[in-house]
C-alpha cells in the first residue's frame, strides 16, 4: 500500500532527478533521440514545481520546533511543504512517521501527539471533506465506487485505496510534488503511471496530440477536487471550537453476527481540552445481555473522535465485544446532536460496531425499535421502542408510527423504554417510516414490508488471512445475511428496496472455481453456525497439491429457514471472500486514539 504523505523537497527532488537521468541515460545509449524530444519528456516530468499558491501559517510552537528544522519558514509564518497539505489526524501520523524512518526525525509519543493535534486543527479537513472518506480510518472494507474511471485507478487506486489521496488537500505544486515522490520511492509507480489504459470515458485525442499520461488525467482531477483552498475549509476556519461534548449521548450499535445493541455513553471532560473520559452501558436487543465499558477519547479538528474502550482484561474470544479494546472512530456533526462511525477491534480491524450517537436532552429521543421491521396485515405485534426521557403517562396518541401503522395500546413505558400493542394495515406505506414519540423523531427507523423477496450476504466481498503460527494472527471474517423488500417498484436491487435487518438462515461455503481441483473449501478454514470465518493456519500445506499454503477463494452462503421465493424454495444468497496470506507489512496509526 503506498502512503501519500510529505517529505522535504530537497531530498525528494535529488532521488527524483537521479532516477529520471539514470533512465534517460540509459534510454539515449540505445537510440539517438532528437531533442525536441528529451526537452519534451523532461517538460511532463518536472522535478522542481514552483510554489504559487498563499500558504497556511504554522503558528503551534511544538509544530515549528520539530518541524522546522527540515521545513524552512518564511516571512508569513509559512514551513516549506507543510502549509501547503491538508489532512486527516491519521494522515499527519504517516507523515511523522515517515519522517522518523526517512529523514532521521527525533521526536518523543507525547510530542508526535502534540504535533497531530496541532496540525490536524489547522492543517486538517472539513467535516463535508472528511465524511465521505471516513471508510478508511474506520477500516471499513468497501468496494469503492468514487474512482471516477480506469485511468485514475490505475493511477491512484491501484496499489492503495482512493479514499487515500482524497484524504489529503494539497496546492497543484504539492499534488505534483507528491507524483514525484512516488517515482522516486516505489520502484513499479512511474511504470504504473505511464502504462497505456483502455477508458472509454477519456475523450478522444486530437490527431498529431501527445496523449496524456495517466498520472497528468488524475494530477488534472485532484487538482480540481482536492485543491488546498476549499469553500468547505474557508467556513470551517470560522466555525471551528471546542467541541463540548460532555454530557450524556444514547447509542445505536449494530455488530454484525451478534445484532443490535442499544444504550448510553457517559462524555466526562477530561483535563486537557478536546480530551474526555467515558462510560458506556449497552443493553443486546438479541439476548438480552449486558455489555459495560469504559474508555477515553480526544477530538481533532473540532468533530473528529478517536477513542478506546474496554470492558477489562482481554478474553480469548476472538468476536467476543466484552474481551477486547476498541478503538472507536467518529464523525460529530457540526451541531453537536448526532454522530456516527465504527467502534472495532481485531489484528485486521475485521470487527466492530456500526454506530449511532444522539445526544440527550429534555426531549424525548428515540434510539432503536424491536423488532426491526413490520410486516404488512398483521394485528396486535409487540413493539419495543427505546432511548431516552419518554414522557410520563405516555399514551397511543403521543406516538406515531406513519401511515397505516397504529398504536392499539400503550403495554408498558418508562423513562428508557415502550413497548407498544401494533397493527399494520394490509396497504400500510411498504418503507422505511418515521418513528415519532411527541416532537421527538427517528428519522427511517421503522422498516414496513409485504414480503421478504430476496436475501443479501453482508459483507457482498471479503478478505480473511491465514494465521495462527507464532508470527502471524488470523484474519477473521464475519457474515450477515439482511432481508429485503423490492419495494414500490416491485424491481429488486433498486434505491427504494426496504431493507429488514438480520433473518435466520444457514450457511456453508462452496467452492468458487478459478482454478480445477484445488479444493479450497476444504482448506482455507471453517464457518461456524454464526457465520464467523475462522481461518486455517499459515505455511505450506503437505496435505495439498504441491504443498500449497491454505490460501484460496470461496463463496459464503446464505439459506433462509422460512423465507421462500415464488417458486417455494428457500430464498439463498452468497457473497465472495478471498482467503489470503498474512499482511507482513502494517500501515495503521494507533496512536491518533491514544
Amino acid at each position: 500500500m503506498i502512503v501519500a504523505e510529505t517529505v522535504t523537497r530537497h531530498s525528494a527532488d535529488r532521488r527524483l532527478n537521479r532516477l529520471l537521468s539514470s533512465r534517460l541515460a540509459q534510454f539515449v545509449g540505445l537510440t539517438a533521440l532528437p531533442a525536441t524530444l528529451v526537452f519534451a519528456q523532461a517538460a511532463r516530468d518536472p522535478s522542481n514545481p514552483v510554489e504559487t499558491e498563499t500558504g497556511i501559517a504554522v503558528k503551534d510552537a511544538t509544530v515549528i520546533e520539530k518541524c522546522g528544522t527540515c521545513h524552512t519558514a518564511d516571512a508569513k509564518g509559512n514551513l516549506s511543504r507543510i502549509s501547503w497539505v491538508r489532512t486527516t489526524p491519521e494522515g499527519w501520523a504517516q507523515v511523522i512517521h515517515r519522517m522518523i524512518k526517512i529523514n532521521g526525525l527525533s521526536i518523543t509519543p507525547a510530542e508526535s501527539k502534540a504535533v497531530v493535534r496541532a496540525l490536524s486543527a489547522t492543517h486538517g479537513l472539513a467535516p463535508e471533506e472528511a465524511k465521505p472518506v471516513m471508510y478508511l480510518p474506520e477500516h471499513r472494507m468497501v468496494n469503492e465506487t468514487n474512482v471516477p474511471n480506469e485511468t485514475i485507478r490505475q493511477s491512484c487506486a491501484s496499489c492503495h485505496a482512493f479514499a487515500q489521496p482524497l484524504s489529503w488537500r494539497r496546492s497543484k505544486a504539492e499534488w505534483s510534488l507528491l507524483r514525484n515522490l512516488h517515482v522516486s520511492m516505489y520502484s513499479q509507480a512511474d511504470a504504473q503511471y505511464r502504462r497505456p489504459v483502455e477508458d472509454p470515458t477519456q475523450p478522444a485525442v486530437a490527431t498529431g496530440a501527445v496523449k496524456p499520461l495517466p498520472v497528468e488525467v488524475a494530477l488534472e482531477y485532484m487538482n480540481k477536487n482536492a485543491p488546498l483552498t476549499t469553500p468547505e475549509w474557508t467556513k470551517w476556519e470560522a466555525r471551528i471550537q471546542s467541541p463540548r461534548l460532555g454530557g450524556k449521548w444514547m447509542v445505536n450499535a449494530m455488530l454484525p453476527g451478534k445484532g443490535l445493541y442499544v444504550g448510553e455513553m457517559i462524555v466526562t471532560p477530561a483535563a486537557a481540552e478536546d480530551d474526555y473520559t467515558t462510560a458506556i452501558t449497552l443493553r443486546s436487543i438479541k439476548d438480552g445481555s449486558v455489555l459495560t465499558r469504559t474508555g477515553k477519547g480526544l477530538v481533532y479538528t473540532g468533530y473528529s473522535w478517536r477513542g478506546t474502550s474496554s470492558s477489562g482484561p482481554e478474553g480469548a474470544s476472538p468476536d467476543a465485544p466484552q474481551d477486547h479494546e476498541t478503538r472507536e472512530t467518529m464523525w460529530f456533526s457540526p451541531d453537536r446532536k448526532s454522530a456516527q462511525g465504527r467502534w472495532f477491534w481485531g489484528d485486521y480491524k475485521e470487527f466492530g460496531f456500526d454506530v449511532k450517537l444522539t445526544r440527550a436532552s429534555a426531549e424525548p429521543t428515540v434510539v432503536a425499535v424491536a423488532p426491526y421491521a413490520l410486516k404488512t396485515g398483521t394485528k396486535g405485534t409487540t413493539l419495543t421502542l427505546m432511548g431516552d426521557a419518554f414522557p410520563a403517562g405516555l399514551k397511543p396518541s403521543d406516538i406515531d408510527l406513519g401511515k397505516g401503522v397504529v398504536v392499539s395500546k400503550v403495554v408498558s413505558a418508562s423513562p428508557t423504554q415502550a413497548v407498544l400493542m401494533v397493527d399494520v394495515a394490509a396497504d400500510a406505506a411498504v418503507g422505511a417510516h418515521d418513528v415519532g414519540v411527541g416532537g421527538s423523531v427517528l428519522a427511517a427507523g421503522l422498516p414496513v414490508y409485504k414480503k421478504v423477496d430476496y436475501i443479501k450476504t453482508t459483507p457482498d466481498t471479503s478478505l480473511a488471512r491465514l494465521g495462527g503460527s507464532e508470527k502471524h494472527t488470523p484474519g477473521f471474517a464475519q457474515f450477515d445475511a439482511i432481508g429485503y423488500d423490492n419495494g414500490l417498484d416491485g424491481k429488486p436491487y433498486t434505491t427504494d428496496d426496504v431493507a429488514l435487518g438480520p433473518i435466520d438462515v444457514t450457511w456453508k461455503m462452496e467452492e468458487f472455481q478459478t482454478v480445477y481441483y484445488d479444493d479450497d473449501v476444504n482448506y482455507v478454514g471453517k464457518l461456524s453456525e454464526n457465520a464467523l470465518f475462522t481461518p486455517a493456519i499459515d505455511g505450506p500445506n503437505p496435505a495439498r497439491k504441491w504443498g500449497r499454503n491454505n490460501y484460496g477463494e470461496v463463496w459464503v452462503v446464505a439459506t433462509a429457514k422460512s423465507e421462500k421465493d415464488a417458486l417455494g424454495k428457500p430464498l439463498t444468497a452468497k457473497s465472495y471472500m478471498i482467503v489470503s496470506v498474512p499482511a507482513y507489512k502494517r500501515w495503521d496509526q494507533p496512536e491518533v486514539a491514544k
